[in-house]
């Protein structure tokens, strides 16, 4: 089973993912969704492709207009850090990929991480969606020892950092009443 998998288990209380994307489809998408499903949809060799790619977040974000320059700002930013963080992936994950054409074989992005891990201790809407911070202060958060025990690596601490700072907080209106509080 995929790390994406997993986790979309874990959080939707062992469902389908598709009930975790309704769930949470108020959020702006990680960089795996915007991939997958922005730059390249239905594109399993051009999946591969990216993920077997190693560039800068300023070469990500260049390559990512070119792909699709309707995207918003925040999310060829979103994608690009996402992508300078997590890629390239190893050269047996990029062939599973391509074979599948599978994006839940893609690194978790921050959406993912921020849904598994956040929730489950404080509201996600108090302690997560309405914290304003940039990328420092959010990585900041996995120093003070209830969080320092998350199961998360550097490089997922990183991507989940990044997508935080770009996409939080997100407006009153835009959650949710179930979710709030």
């Amino acid at each position: 089973m995929s790390v994406r998998r997993l986790l979309a288990a874990v959080v939707a209380g062992l469902s389908a993912a598709p009930a975790l994307a309704d769930d949470f489809a108020f959020m702006p998408p990680g960089g795996g969704s915007i991939l997958a499903g922005s730059l390249l949809p239905g594109d399993a060799t051009g999946l591969a492709e990216a993920a077997a790619r190693k560039a800068s977040a300023e070469d990500w974000a260049a390559w990512a207009r070119e792909r699709n320059p309707d995207l918003p700002d925040a999310a060829i930013e979103t994608f690009a850090g996402y992508a300078a963080l997590n890629f390239p992936m190893a050269a047996e994950a990029a062939q599973s990929l391509a074979e599948s054409g599978d994006p839940a074989l893609l690194p978790p992005d921050g959406k993912e991480l921020a849904i598994a891990q956040c929730q489950f201790c404080h509201s996600l809407f108090t302690g997560y969606l309405m914290q304003d911070r940039d990328e420092t202060n959010w990585r900041g958060t996995f120093k003070a020892p209830f969080h320092a025990e998350i199961p998360m690596s550097e490089v997922e601490r990183d991507t989940f950092a990044h997508y935080s700072a770009i996409n939080m907080p997100l407006k009153f209106g835009d959650v949710p009443p179930e979710l709030r509080f």
